[in-house]
């Protein structure tokens, strides 16, 4: 019996959205800080010759006039009393440094110094003191190794010639290893706690926190502490002795050498952007710190005969790509000053009384994303990283622009997010911590409350307030 076979032929049509290199580059730098970017343009500048700092129209002025730019800005005001904040306030740098360079406390030479006097009460050969002290510049803020011994052999003979094996650098980092305070040296966090704990005098709770960090470290990273009093056969309170020892060590041995990297870094704050208040009137700064950049003059000409050079030779093909490299980084760093400035006259916009009336947080208007989005017709993604992690200084003090978005959960009830976050931070200091509240638990805490929000929002707020999951809440 035959039966039909039929062909068809359908037609589909997709719509794909592909971001160029230029937008991914442009999402990725408007994310950044301001030192971040200064960085970024310090490596390309160090990393492509087509790259340089234009030169100011000042220093082609003739004649003995040497005065600053800021010197010149100052000049403007009548009195000390008419220059605005950030000028006397957020200024750290000479007039001579193109770049804006963060004061922050220098604690590296301070572990340098520290290390290196505890290494002089070592017999070490000259040859051993020099691995030694190089081991010991590849030593993070923290404390930790950022270079296995294989690279530093190899960074070793290539700066100085000197022919270095790796079980060498390997040996003498058992020295280092040595130094007080325990942890330094190690690699990553289980080795630093492992290290700690082999400094200490041998006992039950000693050797259970060893065992448990050596076999055992994911789960109690995860705090998943039923497997790991069922896989080692112990009882809850043993396991809570160890982990309590544990909690006794230092993450961060470096530390001690001076301010803890993590607080020096929440207290030093800078500046993005400057608003001034005159009466109703409001004036944006933008506190723009980043040179600006041009193409180098013998990488601007585009005919290759003009170099001397055969087309698609590897010369003219990395002429090419740097000049390329060039014009995408000085596009992209435009694209971030302009978006950013944008950005903040919209929050300028919408937050009006805030600046007009004293800073005073309680003026601060309900605005999300999308309110400074409808503004300036940016992606909300755009509107998100532009105020990441972003600051603007006023006569009353330097604010995170985060602080300005204050959501209303979508329901008939129209309580501020704020509200909600205080009742989410009262029941987790409330919970029990050896079963904490999941989200779940809490959403339906809030409902019964008169907080009817998503889940999903509890989530957000929790994140917000820096508090982790259930899970990494527990306690034995």
């Amino acid at each position: 019996m035959a039966t039909d076979e039929s062909l068809s032929l359908s037609l589909q049509q997709k719509l794909r959205q592909r971001l160029s290199p230029v937008q991914v580059r442009f999402g990725q730098m408007l994310e950044m800080s301001g030192p971040e970017v200064e960085d970024e343009v310090r490596r390309a500048l160090d990393d492509n010759p087509a790259l340089e700092v234009a030169e100011s129209q000042d220093d082609s002025l003739s004649g003995d006039f040497k005065e600053s730019p800021e010197e010149m800005q100052m000049a403007d005001y009548k009195s000390d009393e008419d220059v605005p904040y950030y000028r006397t306030h957020i200024k750290n740098r000479s007039d001579s440094e193109p770049y804006y360079e963060p004061l922050a406390a220098d604690t590296s030479s301070t572990a340098m110094d520290a290390l290196s006097v505890q290494l002089s009460e070592h017999a070490l050969t000259e040859r051993q003191l020099m691995l030694a002290m190089y081991i010991i510049g590849n030593l993070d803020d923290n404390g930790y190794l950022t270079r296995d011994v294989n690279s530093m052999a190899y960074d070793i003979e290539s700066h100085t010639g000197v022919r270095v094996l790796p079980g060498e650098i390997k040996d003498v980092l058992e020295t280092v290893r040595s130094l007080d305070p325990p942890g330094i040296g190690a690699v990553d966090l289980r080795e630093c706690l492992l290290l700690q704990l082999k400094r200490m005098p041998k006992s039950d709770d000693v050797n259970l926190a060893v065992e448990i960090l050596t076999h055992y470290f994911d789960l109690f990273a995860l705090k998943h502490y039923e497997r790991i009093v069922s896989s080692l056969g112990i009882t809850d309170k043993r396991l809570r002795d160890a982990v309590n020892l544990i909690r006794t060590l230092n993450p961060k041995p470096a530390s001690v050498f001076g301010v803890d990297p993590a607080d020096d870094k929440r207290q030093h704050i800078v500046p993005d952007f400057y608003v001034e208040t005159d009466g109703e009137n409001l004036t944006l700064s933008l506190l723009n710190t980043i040179p600006e950049l041009q193409i180098e003059e013998t990488f601007r000409l585009t005919d290759d005969d003009e170099r001397g050079m055969t087309p698609d030779s590897e010369a003219s093909l990395f002429v090419k790509q740097k000049r390329g490299e060039a014009e995408e980084l000085i596009q992209v760093l435009k694209m971030r000053q302009t978006t950013l400035f944008r950005t903040m006259s919209a929050i300028l916009r919408l937050q009006r009384d805030f600046f007009i009336n004293g800073d005073d947080e309680s003026l601060i208007h309900p605005m999300i994303l999308k309110d400074v989005a409808a503004i300036t017709h940016d992606d909300l993604s755009v509107i998100s990283r532009a105020t990441s992690g972003k600051y603007v200084a006023t006569q009353g003090g330097v604010f995170p622009l985060k602080m300005f978005f204050r959501e209303h959960p979508k329901d008939e009830s129209d309580i501020p997010a704020r509200d909600a976050m205080a009742v989410i931070r009262e029941l987790v200091d409330a919970e029990d911590k050896s079963r904490p509240l999941s989200d779940e638990a809490i959403m339906a805490s809030l409902s019964e409350r008169g907080f009817p929000i998503a889940r999903r929002t509890v989530a957000k707020y929790r994140e917000r307030l820096g508090i982790p999951v259930a899970r990494l809440r527990r306690e034995i």
